[in-house]
């Protein structure tokens, strides 16, 4: 699936969170990568359809996002999981990731085969029964994201997902993000670790605008270009290629 954003800007209250913005997005793994209120979330909700754009047009394959029906067929193609996941509080995990499934037009057999496996693969398969109310921050976590992975969608949006995730379980959620190359994934994160380790493309977005766009590889080679008396610029080299791309006052020239 491929994502077109054109002019895409958005506003609460007359103040602009976003854009406008110009991306596209193909399969593959993209972080969008920035500071807390950069408009990561905001930008995400868009793509997921859950916040209609003040400006701008979103295509998806080309199609224009325009009208119920359209949006409609759109929302079966997209697993999200927002910052602030949410379930019904007397949901099981195992209720909990049925519902995500039909709420995107899953089959009730395609249903039945997949949440076992995603439950196992997310590090769940011993509390498919205990509702999720019971469960600890990081569980509920791994619920969205078993939430968001059931019936093989087309995109993947996932904001902030490793919040509350021990290492361990940021390996395990790399591990299932990378056994689904061919989804269009979108991973918002304020860590440039989790960009590091995972992603095959970074936007650096801050006050909404975009101020980078290339791989982690190219986001490192700016950090060469800072002076080395510097302070406070990262001690990795994409820690300085990220500062240096919220701050190009600091390269060299």
């Amino acid at each position: 699936m491929h994502i077109s954003a054109a002019r895409l800007a958005h506003s609460y209250g007359g103040h602009n969170v976003l854009g406008p913005l110009d991306a596209t997005f193909g399969p593959g793994v993209t972080g969008v990568l920035g500071p807390n209120g950069a408009g990561k979330s905001t930008l995400l909700r868009i793509i997921a359809t859950a916040t209609r754009p003040s400006v701008g047009r979103l295509q998806f394959d080309g199609q224009e996002l325009r009208g119920v029906r359209s949006i409609r067929q759109a929302r079966t193609t997209i697993g999200y999981l927002p910052q602030d996941v949410a379930f019904y509080p007397d949901f099981t995990v195992e209720d909990a990731i049925h519902y995500a499934g039909w709420q995107r037009g899953v089959s009730r057999h395609q249903r039945r085969t997949q949440v076992p496996e995603i439950v196992a693969e997310v590090g769940l398969a011993d509390q498919t029964t205990v509702p999720v109310k019971k469960l600890s921050g990081g569980m509920r976590q791994r619920v969205g994201l078993a939430s968001a992975l059931i019936g093989d969608p087309r995109i993947l949006l996932l904001d902030e997902p490793t919040v509350g995730l021990d290492p361990a379980q940021r390996l395990d959620f790399r591990a299932a993000i990378r056994r689904r190359p061919h989804a269009t994934t979108i991973v918002s994160t304020h860590l440039v670790e989790e960009v590091r380790a995972l992603c095959d493309r970074v936007l650096v977005v801050n006050k909404g605008a975009v101020l980078f766009d290339g791989t982690p590889q190219e986001l490192a080679q700016l950090g060469d270009q800072i002076p080395v008396d510097a302070q406070d610029m990262g001690d990795s080299p994409m820690e300085r290629g990220y500062m240096a791309a919220l701050h190009p006052g600091v390269l060299r020239g």
